[in-house]
C-alpha cells in the first residue's frame, strides 16, 4: 500500500481500511489524541503490534546529558527530551488463552476511522484465532476536551462462534519497553531508560493508581484507571498492582452473540511540587468525575465542544476534496496541540510522538499561535503566560551571554536552552522577536489590555531590551544586528539577517508603545523616557540590506555575494542538504533550506513595495530547495500575493498533506504543527490575502482555477467576522457581535448588522512566467497528481546535538 492510498478520502475524518504493519508508526501519529495536556499516540488498544507506543503529558520531561567533543563557554549543559509516562490506554484480550495478536491467526476486517467532528478514534475488527474461534471487537478512545486529566476507551468483544472464554486485562504500565534506535548516543538513551522510579501503587475493585517520580529531572506522575464492565450474568473481577503495573482483570464465557462491554477512565496529574498524596488524590477526583460523567457523557461533552469549534472555526473549500479532508485534519490536530496546554509550551510535534525531543521551538509563535488567536485565543493567551513563567530563565540566559533584557531558547520545553548546536541555538535570536510578534498579535486580535498589563508589556520589555544590547548604531548611524542566525538553517551567524532585523524593529516600536499606553506598569519594570526613546530610535534607524545591482533584498549582509550553490550537480538522493554536506560549505554558499526573506515579506509585508516582492520571490524561489517543513505555506502566502496562484496551489497542498502522505519520511514521529498550522494561513492569507499589519485586517482576496470557493470565520475583539470568496464575489458577515472594519483591496467596509457586504473578486494578472525552484524540488502540480511530492525527505530541524 503506498503513502497517499493509506487513509480514504473523507472531508471530515480519516479511516484506515486494513491494517500496514510497515506503517504502523506514521498511522499512529495520525490518529493521535490529544488535548494539550494529555497526547496518546494511536496505537491498537492490545498495544502490539506497535510502531512505537506513546503516552505523554506536556511539560513531563526527562534530563539527559549533552555530550561536546569540546566544550565552550555558555554551552547547555543538559537537554531534555519528552518522555513515554504510564500508558494508561492498554486492553489486552485473551480468547481462549490465544492472545489477540494481529500477527497471527486470521484478520478478516479491520478499520479505524477518526471523525473530526467527535473527536473519537474508533475501531472494527473481526479476527479468527489460530484455534479457530472468531470474535469481532469494537473499540472507542477518546481524550477529553472539556475534562482536562480525562481520557477514556470503550472496548466490546463480541463472540461469533460461543461458547469461548474472554479474558479481558486492562493495564496501566510504567516504563514500558520502547523500540531501539541504532543512531542513539548511549549515553542520552541510558539516562531515558526506565525513567520513571515507583513512589506508590494500589489496586482493588475496578480501579488502580500508580505514582512515580521522573530519575533526574524530580517530576512526580500520577496515572489511574477505573472501570465499568457489563457482560453475562457471571463476570468475574480482580485486580492486581505492582511497581510498574496496575491490571484489572474481568473473565466470562460468551455464547455466541453475546459481549463483554468494558468502559475504561484513565487519568493523570503531575507536579514538580506537589506531594505524593496531592497528586495521587487530584487523579482520583478526575477517575470520580469521568465515571460520574460516564462514556456517553464524554463522548456528549466533546461532541459539543467539536460542534461549537467548527460552527466559527471551520475552513471550507470547493474543488478539491482531499485538500478540503487535508486542511480540517490541520486544523483539528492544532486544535487538540493548545486547547487544554494550559502555561505549558505547544511542542513542535504537539503531543503526538518524541520527534524534536518533544521541544517547542519559534514554530509555535510564528506559525501555531497566529491560526489560535482567531480560533482559540484562549489557547494564545495560555501559550504566551507559559513563556512569562520562563522570563527569569531567560535573563538569566541574556546575563550569561553579556546581553539585557531576556533570551529564550531556541529549543525548550521547560524554559532552558536544550540545544548544544549553538550557531543554530545560541545564535537565533529572532525567537524574541517571534514571542513579541505572537504577543501584539494576539491583543491587536483581542483587545486583551489585562494580558497586556500583567504579561505582554513585560514580554515585550524584555527582548526590546535584548535587541537594543544586541545591535548597535554604526558610523553613519544605522542600527546593525550581526552575528545572528536566521530562519534558514542553512545560514548561520550572519550580519544583519533581513528577517531578523525587520522583526527586532517592530519588537522595539510595540514595546515603546505599549510602556506609553501602561505608564505606571512599565515604570516598575525600570523603564524610562530615555530607554523608550533609544528603542524608538534604533527602530527607526534599523538596517536592511539591499542589494542594488540585483534588485532584491539579500537574506543577510553579502548573501547574494556568495557562490550559487551546484544545483544541477546535486542529485536527487543527495538532500536533505544537511545529512549529505558539511555545514561550513552550505553556510558559505547561496542555498536555502526554508523560507527566510520570503517569511520576511509575509510577517512584514509593510516593509516592502510589489515590485520588491515580485522580485525577491522569484530571486529565492530559484535557491530554496525544502528541506523543513516550514517552507511550503511561507511560498505559497506569497506565492498567491505575486500571483503565482497555481504555485501558491501546489505549496498549499505541500504543506497540508506533509503528514497524511508523509512527505517528510517523519511521520512516524509525531506531526509536523507548524505545517498543519501554515496549511491554515496559506488558504486564509494565501488565498484570502488577510493580513494584520495594521488596526484593522486587510483582505486581498484571489483563488487558483483549482478551487471554485473558500470560506474562513476568525474571532476578531467579542465579534465573529465570516469571509466567502469566489471567483466573481467576496461576501463579507459578521454573524455575531459587533460591526468590525476591514479593508478589501484598499476600500475600506463596515461589516455590522447591516447585512452582508460584498464586493467583486479581483482578477489578478497571472505572470507570463511560472517562478523556477532548483532542479527536482519543485512542488508537486496539484493538478497533475494530487499529493505525490518529489523531491525527498524533509528534515525540519537541525539536529541539536
Amino acid at each position: 500500500m503506498s503513502v497517499t492510498d493509506s487513509f480514504s478520502i473523507d472531508p471530515w475524518g480519516v479511516a484506515e481500511h486494513g491494517l500496514d504493519l510497515s506503517g504502523q508508526a506514521r498511522a499512529e501519529s495520525v490518529f493521535a489524541l490529544s488535548n494539550g495536556h494529555i497526547g496518546l499516540r494511536g496505537n491498537l488498544d492490545e498495544g502490539e503490534p506497535h510502531g512505537l507506543p506513546g503516552t505523554y503529558l506536556n511539560g513531563v520531561f526527562e534530563l539527559r546529558p549533552l555530550p561536546y567533543a569540546e566544550g565552550g563557554y555558555g554551552y547547555p549543559e543538559s537537554g531534555q527530551s519528552v518522555i513515554n509516562v504510564t500508558n494508561g490506554k492498554l486492553v489486552r484480550l485473551l480468547v481462549d488463552d490465544e492472545p489477540f495478536d494481529l500477527r497471527y491467526g486470521g484478520l478478516r476486517s479491520h478499520q479505524r476511522s477518526l471523525d473530526f467532528r467527535d473527536g473519537l478514534l474508533q475501531r472494527r475488527v473481526e479476527w479468527t484465532s489460530p484455534a479457530g474461534r472468531t470474535v469481532r471487537v469494537s473499540s472507542g478512545r477518546l481524550v477529553s476536551l472539556t475534562q482536562r486529566a480525562v481520557a477514556a476507551v470503550e472496548y466490546t468483544v463480541e463472540a461469533v462462534d460461543g461458547p469461548v472464554r474472554i479474558v479481558l486485562q486492562s493495564e496501566l504500565v510504567a516504563n514500558e519497553q520502547l523500540p531501539t534506535h541504532s543512531e542513539a548516543d548511549p549515553r542520552a538513551a541510558a539516562a531515558l531508560e526506565a525513567p520513571l522510579v515507583p513512589e506508590f501503587q494500589h489496586a482493588s475493585g475496578t480501579k488502580a493508581v500508580l505514582v512515580h517520580r521522573t530519575r533526574y529531572s524530580g517530576l512526580r506522575v500520577a496515572a489511574g484507571i477505573d472501570h465499568l464492565i457489563e457482560g453475562p450474568e457471571r463476570v468475574d473481577v480482580s485486580a492486581e498492582s505492582s511497581d510498574d503495573q496496575g491490571r484489572i482483570s474481568a473473565t466470562t464465557v460468551l455464547g455466541a452473540g453475546q459481549r463483554l462491554r468494558l468502559v475504561k477512565f484513565i487519568a493523570y496529574g503531575w507536579s514538580a511540587t506537589r506531594s505524593l498524596p496531592a497528586v495521587r488524590d487530584q487523579v482520583e477526583a478526575a477517575l470520580t468525575a469521568a465515571r460520574y460523567t460516564g462514556w456517553d457523557g464524554l463522548v456528549a461533552e466533546q461532541r459539543n465542544y467539536l460542534g461549537e469549534f467548527w460552527s466559527e472555526n471551520d475552513i471550507e473549500i470547493e474543488g478539491d476534496v482531499e485538500l478540503q479532508q487535508a486542511v480540517r485534519f490541520a486544523l483539528f490536530h492544532v486544535l487538540q496541540a493548545g486547547a487544554r496546554s494550559e502555561e505549558r509550551a505547544i511542542p513542535a510535534k504537539g503531543l503526538t510522538g518524541p520527534g524534536y525531543d518533544g521541544h517547542s521551538f519559534w514554530d509555535t509563535e510564528a506559525f501555531v499561535l497566529p491560526v489560535l488567536t482567531y480560533c482559540l485565543p484562549a489557547a494564545v493567551n495560555q501559550a504566551l503566560r507559559w513563556r512569562h513563567t520562563t522570563l527569569p530563565m531567560a535573563r538569566d540566559r541574556a546575563a550569561q551571554l553579556g546581553l539585557a533584557g531576556a533570551v529564550f531558547p531556541w529549543r525548550t520545553i521547560r524554559g532552558e536552552e536544550c540545544s548544544g548546536y549553538w550557531p543554530a541555538g545560541t545564535a537565533a535570536f529572532h525567537i524574541g522577536a517571534d514571542i513579541a510578534a505572537a504577543v501584539v498579535g494576539y491583543v491587536r486580535a483581542t483587545g486583551d489590555q489585562e494580558f497586556e498589563r500583567e504579561f505582554g508589556l513585560e514580554l515585550l520589555v524584555e527582548t526590546a531590551r535584548m535587541w537594543r544590547s544586541l545591535g548597535h548604531h554604526d558610523a553613519v548611524g544605522r542600527f546593525r544586528i550581526e552575528g545572528v542566525t536566521g530562519p534558514d538553517e542553512y545560514s548561520a551567524v550572519a550580519d544583519n539577517n533581513v528577517y531578523t532585523n525587520l522583526m527586532a524593529q517592530s519588537n522595539l516600536r510595540h514595546a515603546a508603545e505599549a510602556a506609553t499606553r501602561h505608564q505606571l506598569e512599565a515604570a516598575a519594570l525600570g523603564v524610562d523616557t530615555e530607554e523608550a526613546a533609544a528603542w524608538r530610535d534604533a527602530a527607526a534607524a534599523m538596517f536592511i540590506p539591499y542589494d542594488e545591482k540585483l534588485g532584491v533584498h539579500p537574506q543577510a549582509d553579502g548573501f547574494t555575494d556568495h557562490q550559487l550553490w551546484d544545483f544541477e550537480g546535486t542529485p536527487g538522493e543527495k538532500y536533505p542538504l544537511l545529512l549529505h554536506y558539511p555545514y561550513f560549505d552550505l553556510y558559505r554558499k547561496q542555498v536555502v533550506k526554508q523560507a527566510d526573506l520570503v517569511l520576511a515579506m509575509q510577517k512584514r509585508g509593510d516593509a516592502f513595495t510589489e515590485d520588491q516582492k515580485a522580485r525577491n520571490f522569484a530571486y529565492y524561489e530559484r535557491i530554496t530547495v525544502r528541506d523543513s517543513s516550514l517552507s511550503a505555506c511561507t511560498q505559497a502566502v506569497i506565492a498567491a500575493e505575486v500571483g503565482q496562484l497555481d504555485l501558491a496551489y501546489d505549496y498549499t497542498a505541500e504543506a497540508a498533506l506533509m503528514d497524511l502522505h508523509d512527505l517528510g519520511g517523519n511521520t512516524a514521529d509525531g506531526l509536523h504543527m507548524a505545517s498543519l498550522a501554515g496549511a491554515c494561513i496559506a488558504l486564509v492569507a494565501g488565498f484570502g490575502g488577510l493580513r494584520d499589519h495594521h488596526e484593522h485586517l486587510t483582505f486581498r482576496p484571489r483563488l487558483p482555477s483549482g478551487l471554485q470557493r473558500l470560506s474562513f470565520s476568525m474571532k476578531v475583539r467579542s465579534s465573529l467576522l465570516r469571509v466567502e470568496i469566489t471567483h466573481d464575489t467576496t461576501t463579507y458577515t459578521v454573524p455575531r457581535g459587533g460591526p468590525i472594519t476591514v479593508q478589501h483591496d484598499g476600500e475600506t467596509l463596515r461589516i455590522g448588522a447591516a447585512g452582508a457586504v460584498s464586493r467583486p473578486t479581483a482578477i489578478v494578472e497571472v505572470p507570463a512566467d511560472r517562478c523556477v525552484q532548483p532542479p527536482g524540488r519543485e512542488p508537486a502540480r496539484r493538478h497533475a497528481q494530487a499529493g505525490v511530492q518529489a523531491g525527498g525527505v524533509v528534515v525540519d530541524h537541525l539536529p541539536a546535538e
